[in-house]
């Protein structure tokens, strides 16, 4: 059985992750990290999770508990993801990274551990959005500049970082599509006197109330008609199931920098955000 280490394991994301391993019995949870800080420290996972007692205690020393781990699952703080993702280097065990917020830097320091062990960053496990990075893409490639681009998240008031990392992700695989540069397109919210809309340009708006999970929608509109894609996570188990998943793929795999699209397999990476990982084969030819 794959043993996974789980960092921010007290964060709601944290907490349902050890939860779905222990209803799913594929994975051990072999150890459980927070801040040096957090008050439950010492404290069983299991019983912080709201499960059965596992006997890992919630402990801040990762490199002591990866020691017994298979793979490293994260979704702590983007600047500890980077500091973990050096430990996962140094002990040489693979990382599955699912914080989002990530600054260039942090996102450096990640892709410099990929060299020695594999890890896989996504700011969405859900394979539900996974589909929609392609859906956006093909629609985007399909209706072309004519049609303005505009994309809404909605989160809960608790999330730190505006916009989300799926909302970022969708805008670049809309900018791919149509051959362009996101940072040059990118519109983030407006206010004031704008005048006319630019051709070409692609909003990305972020909006926190109460307690949504995430909600994310692309709208393509013409002067004649709109199109648009939604999804809604109605539970962060999905996000949960998908680090799981994305964790026992990621078991055995060579150094490199992978994505959700590499676990799932036809979907493509947006080639302006994360940079792929070695090559695991051809990729199925899209029928």
């Amino acid at each position: 059985m794959i043993k996974m280490i789980v960092c921010g394991a007290c964060g709601r994301m944290g907490k349902r992750i050890i939860a779905c391993a222990v209803e799913g019995g594929e994975i051990a949870v072999a150890g459980a990290i927070e801040r040096k800080d957090h008050p439950s420290l010492g404290r069983d996972a299991g019983e912080v999770a709201g499960v059965a007692r596992l006997g890992v205690p919630v402990t801040a020393d990762l490199a002591a508990a990866a020691a017994e781990g298979d793979v490293i699952v994260d979704f702590s703080h983007h600047e500890a993801s980077a500091q973990n993702a050096a430990t996962a280097r140094a002990l040489k065990k693979p990382v599955v990274i699912g914080t989002t917020g990530l600054s260039g830097r942090e996102m450096q320091a990640i892709a410099n551990a990929s060299r020695t062990v594999a890890c896989l960053v996504a700011p969405n496990m859900s394979v539900g959005v996974n589909l929609l990075f392609r859906i956006a893409a093909d629609v985007a490639r399909s209706l072309g500049e004519e049609y303005d681009v505009e994309i809404v998240e909605v989160h809960h008031r608790f999330k730190k970082d505006a916009p989300s990392g799926t909302a970022k992700r969708l805008a670049a695989a809309v900018a791919d599509a149509r051959g362009k540069d996101l940072s040059a397109l990118a519109c983030h919210g407006r206010s004031g006197e704008t005048g006319e809309r630019p051709k070409g340009q692609i909003g990305i708006h972020a909006v926190r109330q109460g307690d949504v999970v995430g909600e994310h929608t692309v709208s393509f509109a013409s002067l004649g008609e709109r199109v648009e894609l939604v999804h809604r996570a109605h539970s962060r188990d999905t996000f949960a199931r998908g680090a799981l998943r994305a964790a026992r793929w990621l078991v055995g795999k060579p150094p490199g920098l992978y994505d959700m699209g590499d676990v799932l397999k036809e979907i493509p990476n947006p080639k302006s955000q994360i940079p792929k990982g070695r090559s695991q084969g051809p990729r199925p030819k899209e029928k």
